[in-house]
């Protein structure tokens, strides 16, 4: 197992705030001055765009996107459009990988795997669908995924729809998906949901296993800005 450290922050972070924190963790990582790092969060309601990211996919004017309080991003990730929104954990791993370790389909099916063994963790049958990146249960799509490497640091990642309100997802298609249901793990456990601290715990217990990282919390009040 690799060290690693996890920063999970109890308050929603503004998406701007946690582009701003990745970047300069990024450069620490490349420059070894850091070793690999995960936060694990979520965003108050927000939409970004993808590098491949098509407006037409976005279903609501810039005044109704205000009106909703929902904030429009352009991001450095890969993918299309998607939502994020309180009740939906983003996993943003920062780690300087290999050639040797994984490549970018590796670290894609990776990622895949977290989503998918930790819904299996909360008794939900999951699956991946061949040529569409993220996470798939009967009910729809629960997890989705866009990251990007810089000099062979990962950053971006992985969103996990735990119980978010699911609204968000009709501003847009999501993932470029047109018809795609959108669901979460409180649409298809209901009552049987965990609360968001308990899905933390299996995400990131799920993450240590499949990144074969050993994950030591700090405190987020320790990074800088905050």
């Amino acid at each position: 197992m690799i060290p690693a450290q996890v920063y999970c922050f109890p308050e929603a972070v503004p998406y701007a705030r946690a582009v701003t924190l990745q970047e300069s963790l990024v450069a620490q990582r490349i420059q070894d001055r850091i070793p690999d790092t995960v936060l694990l969060l979520q965003h108050p309601p927000v939409i970004t765009l993808g590098r491949r990211g098509r407006r037409e996919h976005l279903l609501a004017s810039p005044g109704q996107l205000e009106a909703a309080g929902v904030e429009l991003h352009l991001s450095a990730r890969g993918g299309d459009v998607t939502f994020h929104g309180p009740g939906q954990w983003v996993l943003y791993p920062i780690l300087k990988l290999s050639a040797r370790e994984m490549g970018t389909h590796g670290y894609l099916h990776a990622l895949e795997e977290i989503a998918l063994q930790t819904a299996a963790a909360f008794g939900i049958p999951a699956f991946r669908r061949e040529g569409k990146a993220g996470a798939w249960c009967e009910q729809g799509k629960f997890a989705a995924i866009g990251f990007k490497f810089t000099r062979w640091v990962s950053w971006h990642g992985l969103s996990l729809n735990v119980r978010p309100d699911l609204r968000g997802f009709d501003l847009i298609h999501g993932c470029g998906l047109v018809g795609e249901p959108v669901t979460s793990f409180q649409a298809v456990l209901q009552a049987d949901c965990p609360e968001m601290p308990a899905a933390a715990e299996v995400l990131l217990a799920k993450t240590a296993a499949v990144l074969q990282r050993q994950l030591t919390p700090r405190d987020p009040a320790g990074l800088p800005g905050n």
